[in-house]
């Protein structure tokens, strides 16, 4: 009994030892040699934060932020693949609104900020982007707040000039309230100039998509896409019925190609989202002045695109990162991200009523104050659940438009999609 004893008391110092030391090792593993700590960041597509970041470090010794920026779909399947491995995810990740649903399937791969105190700050932003970063249930938070994409119409004032149409944006909106005002528009337009209206079937289906309250899926899941009145056949219907006008473009968003139009004005108008301002600086520079931005007609408003900064759980610096996200993505810092060549959009409300917010204009659009048409926008948006599977699905209508525009029969194109996204969603 004696000897059982002694050897029962060894193997528990033994592994009393070993546990110790293990915690030692991951003490000195959480901070490098000269006692920082480092933070990986991943974030895709034009951004300030590593400025930004640069900005943090020095405000808070000790602190570093390592920021890795990718494109999009490179940065969200490499985040995916190191979830789903449990090893080689950042402290802190960007995740694009659309991709998001898909992240909330792994909920235990995250930090619920709530944990660390996120609802303090929840009414400094809009409520429908706060709700989007949280589960169905509201319990858990798995992102904080960074842009938003509110829509707007940017239109080229000279090929309106051209057609012989108003170019004073508060004129421009009177013009266009409506379908029927943009496919009237629009003839004007190709018949006096031979330009098309839009630059693309995607465009044309986005005038609708963007700003439905309900698209493919019910929270529950559920494929709606054969519901009457479902929002993602209005969509494809409106770019129909425009392409059978001769209105539409064959421009896809992001070849050399349209970018190539949008510097030479080979369309009117582009129904895009705050962030495109940032792309035209950068990528447009023979239609600087050219541009001036409009309210789009009520039911073509809505959101596209903007992201969230999650934490994901393998960090070992959960306290750190959320002190950090919470400081980048706050009133002051979204500000700057705004001024920035980046030109992200707030999500934060507080913002549009700093003096510098409204008082910015834009020489690319010959001086235009253009934030306060993304503002009202913006406060327009509702919450809108898209579901794990949305970018692939969504693939399978764009795809379907694409051939229509190539000659296909629109009808049988329907049909042949919703059959695709029906089998992508029994997977």
């Amino acid at each position: 009994m004696k000897r059982s004893k002694l050897l029962l008391m060894i193997g528990i110092m033994v592994t009393l030892v070993f546990s110790l030391a293990a915690c030692g090792d991951k003490a000195s593993s959480d901070k490098d040699e000269d006692g920082n700590v480092t933070l990986d960041f991943w974030v895709f597509g034009a951004t300030n934060y590593d400025e930004l970041a640069k900005e943090y470090e020095k405000e808070h010794p000790g602190i570093k932020i390592k920021v890795k920026t990718s494109e999009n779909a490179d940065h969200h399947n490499s985040l995916f693949t190191a979830l789903s491995a449990g090893s080689g995810a950042p402290d802190l990740a960007m995740v694009e609104i659309d991709q998001f649903d898909r992240f909330k399937e792994a909920k235990d791969r995250f930090v619920n900020l709530y944990d660390l105190g996120a609802e303090k700050i929840q009414d400094k932003y809009l409520d429908w982007k706060w709700k989007i970063g949280e589960s169905m249930e509201g319990d858990f938070l798995f992102g904080l707040p960074t842009d938003i994409g509110p829509k707007a119409m940017f239109y080229r004032t000279d090929l309106f000039e051209e057609a012989g149409l108003p170019t004073e944006p508060d004129e421009v909106q009177k013009l266009i309230q409506s379908k029927e005002d943009l496919i009237k528009v629009g003839e004007q337009i190709k018949e006096k100039t031979g330009k098309p209206l839009l630059d693309s079937m995607e465009m044309a289906y986005r005038a609708v998509i963007d700003g439905a309250e309900e698209s493919f899926y019910d929270q529950d899941g559920n494929l709606l896409v054969e519901k009457d009145g479902n929002a993602v056949k209005k969509a494809y219907d409106l770019a129909v019925e425009l392409n059978e006008h001769g209105l539409v473009g064959e421009y896809d968003m992001w070849t050399p190609e349209w970018g190539n139009a949008v510097n030479n004005g080979d369309f009117a108008i582009e129904m895009g989202a705050a962030w495109l301002k940032g792309w035209m600086l950068d990528n447009a520079p023979d239609a600087s002045g050219k541009f001036r931005i409009a309210t789009l007609p009520k039911e073509f408003a809505g959101n596209w695109g903007g992201s969230y900064i999650t934490i994901p759980k393998e960090t070992k610096h959960d306290d750190e990162a959320y002190e950090f996200a919470k400081w980048l993505v706050s009133p002051d810092n979204q500000l700057k991200s705004f001024k920035s060549d980046a030109g992200l959009f707030p999500s934060s409300p507080e913002v549009y009523e700093m003096d510098e917010f409204k008082k910015t204009k834009d020489e690319f659009f010959g001086g235009q104050s253009t934030s306060k048409y993304f503002a009202e926008a913006a406060q327009d948006i509702s919450f809108i659940y898209k579901g794990d599977k949305y970018t692939p699905t969504q693939d399978e209508v764009l795809n379907a438009l694409k051939n229509v525009q190539q000659g296909a029969d629109p009808d049988k194109e329907w049909a042949a999609a919703v059959k695709r996204m029906k089998d992508l969603n029994n997977k």
